[in-house]
């Protein structure tokens, strides 16, 4: 099994006719079940054309009603992005994937402000995963995203990080090891994004296919922290934590948008000393992540 996603999942690519929409959907459907997973494209002004056999809608609504997806990954540009997301939601979808970097927090919060407005108000609530995300994927079913897919392998860890690259580099330790992965989620590194680290760990946490989870962190934000103190009251599995940016000083931004420290319990210290409180096993050495977790499985 899975989480979000699985090998029946159908795909709605938002900016299929861009270059980054065009390649990844292609990656994407040469892996494992992609022909049949990804079923439409939208570009308003190429409505009724196709990328390579995919039918091209005007909207997302439309493209949903002819081919029942329900989840979308968007390459939609920067300034177009958070239309975007809004698009999946106002169809009722059930994940929007947002891979697009660069997203104006402002146009972010707006979105994430409509989005609350239309779940009080008693409509669907459409998850979101970013932006500024690899995606996810559950190995040998489907990838929605930009990961390399040839280094996952089937199993039973599941894995979710705010670092696309970090992702990738728990991954190819497990593989390495010969331990497989359920679903491996990375959740984008933006200060305003959809799913957090509690959400997805709730997910394998509930996920009778997910033995034991690595999680990956980063300086900045008090999501960490959060998820850690969820677990230590709700997750029965074991997990092993490493946080990014050990060594930032307070004040400066490394690489993500959300990755500022203001000096406080944001701190990679600070964050790791909450999750081994937590019954976490941490790390601060990144190459040792899987190594870990094997141990924990014994």
């Amino acid at each position: 099994m899975s989480i979000y996603i699985n090998k029946n999942t159908k795909v709605i690519t938002q900016g299929i006719t861009g270059k980054t929409g065009q390649f990844h959907t292609r990656m994407c459907r040469e892996y494992a079940n992609g022909k049949e997973a990804f079923v439409a494209g939208v570009n308003p002004k190429k409505a009724g054309e196709d990328f390579e056999g995919i039918p091209i809608f005007a909207n997302v609504t439309e493209a949903a009603q002819a081919t029942g997806a329900t989840v979308s990954v968007i390459y939609v540009p920067p300034a177009g992005a958070a239309a975007a997301i809004w698009e999946a939601v106002e169809a009722n979808l059930d994940l929007a994937i947002c891979i697009t970097e660069g997203i104006p927090v402002k146009d972010m919060l707006e979105v994430r402000n409509r989005m609350k407005a239309k779940e009080a108000a008693g409509g669907k609530k459409t998850l979101l995963l970013g932006p500024n995300c690899p995606g996810l994927i559950t190995p040998d079913e489907i990838k929605i995203g930009i990961m390399p897919g040839h280094i996952h392998r089937a199993g039973r860890i599941g894995v979710v990080s705010r670092s696309g690259t970090l992702t990738y580099e728990a991954v190819a330790q497990l593989t390495e090891i010969g331990l497989g992965q359920s679903s491996a989620v990375g959740i984008g590194g933006d200060p305003i994004n959809g799913l957090k680290h509690i959400d997805v760990m709730r997910a394998f946490n509930d996920d009778p296919d997910t033995d034991a989870v690595i999680m990956i962190g980063e300086i900045g934000g008090p999501d960490e922290a959060e998820a850690a103190e969820w677990c230590k009251a709700n997750m029965k599995k074991p997990i092993v934590g490493f946080i990014a940016g050990v060594t930032a000083p307070a004040g400066k931004r490394m690489g993500h948008a959300g990755a500022l420290i203001s000096g406080g319990a944001d701190t990679a210290d600070a964050k790791l000393a909450i999750m081994e409180a937590c019954g976490f096993t941490v790390t601060r050495n990144p190459s040792e992540m899987a190594k870990l977790l094997k141990a924990l499985l014994k």
